[in-house]
């Protein structure tokens, strides 16, 4: 993923809170850091009351956690189950 700027995006004159969300909808851990570094040039310069701003921040916080430790998929093992092995612990792999 390029961290270039979409053109029509830079060319308006404020960010909206629809850009933030636009960039960082389908985050995934491989990405979140790039994102990240998206969200905070183009929330850069804003007043630090803006909707866009407030919800950039919150959003950038979010990505370097996911960036950070990934994600839980699913939920947790239940009482007296073991989680799946790890695909490079099997014998056969």
């Amino acid at each position: 993923m390029s961290e270039a700027e979409n053109p029509t995006r830079s060319s308006t004159p404020q960010a909206s809170v629809t850009d933030v969300r636009e960039l960082c909808g389908a985050s995934t851990p491989h990405f979140a850091l790039q994102i990240r570094n998206r969200i905070a040039r183009l929330i850069d310069g804003l007043p630090s009351d803006s909707p866009a701003r407030l919800l950039g921040e919150q959003e950038m916080r979010r990505l370097k956690t996911l960036g950070i430790d990934g994600e839980q998929r699913g939920h947790r093992a239940e009482a007296g189950m073991s989680p799946l092995a790890s695909v490079n612990d099997r014998p056969d792999a």
